[in-house]
């Protein structure tokens, strides 16, 4: 028969992994990584997504976390829709409409005293607009904004947990259509532009 103090210490144990398990769940979500959603990790050699690909790839980021909210905020010149993500915790998403409100009354700064001014400001979190692309050709910014976005509902550390919470983070791209025209001109002989490299190394 075993002893009261080691049976005690299992049902430690277990308990304490039980514990653990919702914890665990809440804080590694699962979304789809660049590698399955554009067929190339952002940044690799040769290889440039177009805004075709951010639009189908942060429809399921948004469809997939609890972080992100995706919102149409209206059409380009060539008639594509140029989206919004709202990222920041899942609490926060829940109350989006009233951050919304606290925003408008601090910013407009009409009927309410000082002290409901700090007041607001104590409640409210920090909204953060952050865009990329605006200059097609200079394309690092269009694949930074989407690694971005990646990162923020994927990580997992206490340090992105932190900011999400205290954060509300806009992310748009900035030009929809000059990205998809240079990421298209880009590809089009994609499959051309390692053949220098490989004479260079000797490959057949």
């Amino acid at each position: 028969m075993k002893s009261r103090p080691m049976l005690a210490l299992r049902a430690l144990i277990l308990l304490a992994a039980l514990s653990a398990c919702p914890l665990a769940a809440q804080t590694a979500p699962k979304v789809t990584t660049p590698k399955e959603a554009l067929g190339f990790n952002l940044g690799d050699d040769y290889q440039v997504a177009n805004y075709t690909q951010l639009e189908a790839w942060w429809k399921k980021l948004a469809a997939e976390s609890n972080r992100m909210k995706l919102v149409d905020i209206g059409p380009t010149a060539e008639g594509r829709r140029q989206y919004m993500a709202i990222i920041t915790s899942p609490e926060n998403l829940k109350k989006l409409d009233r951050y919304k409100e606290i925003s408008r009354k601090l910013a407009l700064a009409e009927g309410i005293t000082e002290d409901q001014a700090h007041a607001l400001a104590r409640e409210g979190k920090a909204v953060v607009w952050i865009d990329g692309g605006l200059h097609a050709s200079e394309s690092v910014g269009s694949q930074q904004e989407m690694e971005m976005v990646y990162q923020m509902v994927s990580r997992t550390d206490a340090e992105t947990l932190r900011f999400l919470d205290d954060v509300i983070l806009l992310c748009v791209l900035a030009n929809p259509d000059g990205q998809e025209l240079i990421a298209n001109w880009y590809m089009r002989g994609s499959e051309k532009l390692d053949a220098p490299l490989k004479t260079r190394s000797g490959a057949p």
